[in-house]
């Protein structure tokens, strides 16, 4: 009777052209990594980011998400290399990210969901219709003079004056008096490429879903176009219900492009989206406040959480018996304001 061994190998060479290496598990890559700029969290992940991997930073609004993809930026283009920023809730300020060291000669700004462009909302005049500005008729009633109706009979027409003077810009009041008029409920919306009317008014969670499709195809255009040696895609706007949404599919197809093309994505959420196909997952608690002062305020303090790390080189190459306990990987660093001396 032929030994494990031996059916092992001949089950592989005849699924080799199907399926090369069936029953051996695929050799672990460590992949070169580049700093993100920040001491205390390059030493807690080995050195930096993954290269030719997804990273993911996710956290709440006021996380130092920005910061630390700025910082990671900064190193990158301060070498003479080109990077992306793909931002979905049009949030990025070029000035702060000059101000950290970011070389803007050298970073491609995509910004999505924009409607009108600045000269277009500078040049845009905002006027009330003539309506509004005619004379009331005088009419006699409890407050005109004479026997009037009940007080509830002069509210009617109240919320169609209230619309006529809003010019359906906002949703109508709601006053004493129902509002007969049905509102319509789109089932579908338009792409923003089109120009928007008037009359047609775009949900807040269809113009969400336009900006994430905005975003995505805009980083499909720029890994397959290469030449990036960063690409940061920004959901950090967008609500967790419409980015958890997102198909599995998309970062899996974002994490081979990167190992191909040898760029790294690296993706600013509020809720981890690309899951397994990550190589990086860090969890950034909201900042706080230094307090190293009472009455002055000197700094934020920072704090990650590393979620999820493939394949990190071991620090010593003997193998254990038994699987070693996996403790919690933290740091925290501090951001000190610029009138706050060395100490």
């Amino acid at each position: 009777m032929a030994s494990a061994h031996t059916v092992r190998v001949q089950i592989e060479a005849a699924l080799s052209a199907r399926i090369p290496s069936a029953l051996t598990p695929a050799p672990k890559i460590l992949r070169p990594v580049s700093p993100a700029g920040i001491g205390p969290l390059d030493d807690l992940l080995g050195g930096g980011f993954p290269i030719g991997a997804l990273t993911e930073l996710v956290g709440e609004e006021c996380s130092g998400r920005t910061t630390v993809a700025l910082s990671f930026l900064s190193g990158i283009t301060s070498s003479g290399r080109v990077c992306a920023w793909i931002d979905a809730s049009d949030t990025f300020n070029p000035t702060a990210a000059a101000s950290v060291g970011v070389d803007l000669k050298r970073l491609l700004w995509v910004r999505c969901g924009v409607k009108e462009t600045v000269a277009q909302l500078e040049t845009k005049k905002f006027t009330l219709p003539a309506a509004c500005f005619a004379p009331k008729t005088i009419t006699k009633g409890l407050h005109g003079g004479g026997h009037g109706t009940h007080p509830r009979s002069e509210a009617k027409g109240l919320s169609a004056a209230v619309n006529r003077f809003l010019n359906d810009e906002t949703v109508a009041a709601r006053c004493a008096e129902p509002i007969s008029r049905a509102r319509p409920t789109s089932t579908h919306f338009e792409s923003s490429l089109q120009p928007a009317t008037t009359a047609t008014r775009v949900p807040p969670r269809a113009r969400a879903y336009d900006a994430i499709e905005q975003a995505l195809r805009s980083t499909d255009l720029l890994i397959q176009a290469g030449g990036f040696s960063a690409i940061v895609l920004d959901l950090g706007g967008i609500s967790p219900e419409f980015a958890a949404r997102i198909e599995l599919s998309t970062w899996h197809r974002y994490r081979v492009a990167a190992e191909q093309t040898q760029s790294s994505i690296v993706l600013l959420s509020q809720y981890p989206c690309a899951k397994s196909s990550s190589e990086l997952q860090l969890r950034l608690h909201p900042m706080e406040d230094a307090r190293e002062e009472r009455t002055v305020f000197t700094g934020l303090k920072a704090r990650v959480k590393v979620l999820r790390q493939r394949f990190t080189e071991a620090p010593s190459k003997v193998v254990p018996m038994r699987k070693p306990p996996q403790g919690v990987r933290e740091t925290e660093w501090s951001q000190r304001a610029s009138w706050v001396g060395p100490r």
